[in-house]
């Protein structure tokens, strides 16, 4: 049985199994096959969501499915009630699971004890479903595949997208700089597990900076210098400074990550006609300015439709 736990667990070739049937299910929304039918399918939430939510909700009905919205304060789960055992029940009555939790292992365990379907609709750890999408909206908006390309991350460099960018570049083959301060990097254990190996710094890069090498051809870099980061990037993307948990550590994430934002100076490094990216929400002045987010909204909003399409093919891929 299939499940989408993480990134980290895909393989080149399951991530381009994906990829290669967003297009069917964006150009053939209303007229592709409903392989759910006469399944009911269980959104498990712990955490809000706006787009996650509606995505998967419409793209499972899309798909032929019934849905049923969970919520911790829905169910027991929410009192105490042990992972494994929400799971046995569950996997009991519906036929798949979408899980939007905390700890990377409950979703771990959820798929084990349930012995259903399960994608995880991120974690702390990862955000899976979000990557695959960004990579989807890239190669649809640039014409061109990701691999070879330069990406550039700005900002809290050290949350769950950031490290689903890391082994997303590690199966496909593509250039990843992480522009932060050091204390929000990733950790070496991270890029490790991804397959990369410590290696020289490329040339012209900034005091400070490190690369890690992939047998891909990806590299990943870590660098404090956001000016240089940005040059001759194809893509930067941004997330907000404050996760969902992080809220205690606004004041001080706030001031750390001043210098960390996407504006039309950063833009300016990036190749001509270089795509801004946001996974939403924006805080306009914070991780991206009004006049940035509004001149790229095309995209970013393009980005987030393409949510509903690239999980019915995350869905599609899970049943072949």
């Amino acid at each position: 049985m299939k499940h989408l736990l993480s990134l980290e667990g895909l393989s080149r070739a399951d991530m381009e199994a994906i990829l290669s049937r967003v297009p069917g299910f964006k150009s053939h929304r209303t007229s592709h096959p409903r392989p759910l039918s006469g399944q009911t399918w269980a959104l498990l939430f712990s955490k809000s969501s706006t787009r996650t939510r509606v995505s998967f909700e419409v793209g499972l009905r899309e798909l032929g499915a019934d849905v049923m919205f969970l919520s911790a304060a829905d169910i027991q789960l929410g009192r105490g009630e042990p992972i494994r055992d929400t799971a046995r029940v569950l996997g009991r009555m519906v036929h798949g699971a979408v899980v939007r939790t905390f700890a990377q292992q409950d979703v771990v365990e959820f798929a084990e004890y349930s012995g259903i379907p399960t994608v995880n609709a991120l974690t702390d750890d990862e955000h899976p479903c979000q990557i695959l999408t960004d990579i989807f909206t890239f190669q649809e908006l640039s014409g061109a595949p990701i691999s070879g390309r330069l990406v550039t991350f700005v900002g809290d460099a050290a949350c769950n997208v950031p490290a689903s960018w890391v082994f997303a570049a590690s199966r496909l083959g593509f250039g990843l700089r992480l522009a932060a301060p050091p204390s929000y990097q990733p950790g070496e254990g991270l890029l490790r597990r991804a397959g990369g190996s410590l290696g020289p710094a490329p040339a012209g890069a900034p005091a400070g900076a490190d690369c890690w090498y992939f047998s891909s051809g990806a590299t990943v870099v870590r660098t404090s210098d956001l000016a240089w980061a940005a040059t001759g990037s194809d893509l930067l993307y941004t997330d907000v400074w404050v996760s969902m948990g992080k809220e205690s550590e606004s004041a001080r994430r706030l001031q750390d990550l001043a210098g960390y934002q996407i504006n039309a100076s950063v833009v300016s490094r990036a190749k001509p006609g270089a795509l801004v990216m946001h996974c939403l929400p924006a805080y306009r002045g914070k991780e991206i300015d009004e006049a940035t987010l509004e001149a790229h909204a095309g995209t970013i909003f393009t980005q987030a439709e393409n949510r509903l399409h690239t999980q019915k093919a995350i869905v599609d891929w899970l049943l072949s």
